[in-house]
């Protein structure tokens, strides 16, 4: 059972009922939204220190309440002090694993702070949290700029996940990673806070109550997508079948950073729909 601890506050952050049922103190914001709001100042380039309590008048940047936050940041990152991972690259934005596929988002947003604000500005917790499985702005972003691989997307639908199955009384330890498919034309299954990644095949879960092909993830959050995903009973496509589901399944056996696994499967399965002819897109950061 979770002690209900949470992390050490922002200086001038919003208050957050961590209940998440707006019946917490006057002015509170539900804790399922700030989890979707709490890292708002990665998508603008700013770092903790240099984040605004609010954005265009929304709150943002809280604190996220039974250390979901930081859990999910062991997921896709070391302990200890950031190193400089890629030298050349010092900058907020995400290097992509698939060629060409940031910069192909990148040319379609015109204003990346309207785009944020239309997200954030969203006060209802399962609406944010299916407008965060369909946005691409912050999936141009890192989580640090010491780790340019992983994605603030995916840290972000992580953290949401994490406190929501902790504000049912689950452990880290109850966890699991879970799948399931659909057909062509049939909508995939969401379950909200739960669902991370949605493709037009199949979806992931992490979850504590799986009713799906699933596998725990283990006794304390660490770098271990790849070993997860190992364990899986089965896949949600046909390795057998088709090179490119060979090439999927052989990249998120050796991606050990969450935010980064999913962020692939993502931009995989979208450069996917682009060849499917090929059913091959170009392949970087093999071990990464």
């Amino acid at each position: 059972m979770r002690d209900g601890q949470a992390g050490a506050s922002r200086p001038g952050s919003t208050a957050v009922d961590r209940d998440g049922d707006g019946d917490g103190a006057a002015g509170a914001v539900p804790s399922m939204v700030a989890a979707y709001r709490h890292d708002v100042h990665k998508l603008r380039g700013r770092t903790h220190a240099d984040a605004a309590a609010e954005f265009r008048g929304v709150p943002v940047n809280e604190n996220v309440p039974l250390h979901a936050d930081a859990d999910a940041a062991l997921l896709s990152r070391p302990r200890g002090k950031p190193e400089q991972t890629v030298p050349a690259h010092d900058s907020p934005r995400r290097l992509p694993l698939l060629d060409g596929e940031l910069d192909c988002v990148a040319g379609e947003v015109e204003d990346v702070g309207d785009a944020v604000y239309d997200l954030v500005r969203i006060g209802d917790a399962e609406a944010l949290h299916a407008a965060w499985v369909d946005a691409d702005v912050p999936a141009l972003f890192s989580e640090s700029r010491y780790y340019p691989f992983t994605s603030a997307k995916y840290h972000t639908l992580l953290v949401a996940a994490l406190l929501d199955n902790y504000r049912a009384g689950h452990d880290f330890a109850d966890l699991f990673l879970a799948v399931s498919e659909h057909g062509p034309g049939s909508d995939p299954k969401v379950v909200p806070h739960r669902t991370v990644v949605t493709t037009p095949s199949f979806a992931v879960h992490v979850t504590a109550e799986p009713e799906r092909p699933a596998a725990r993830i283990g006794d304390v959050p660490t770098r271990c997508f790849a070993d997860v995903w190992a364990r899986l009973p089965t896949v949600p496509f046909d390795v057998d079948g088709k090179r490119c589901w060979r090439v999927l399944d052989a990249q998120l056996r050796r991606v050990r950073s969450w935010s980064t696994a999913l962020q692939y499967v993502e931009a995989f399965m979208a450069a996917l729909a682009d060849d499917a002819p090929g059913c091959g897109p170009p392949v970087a950061g093999w071990s990464v």
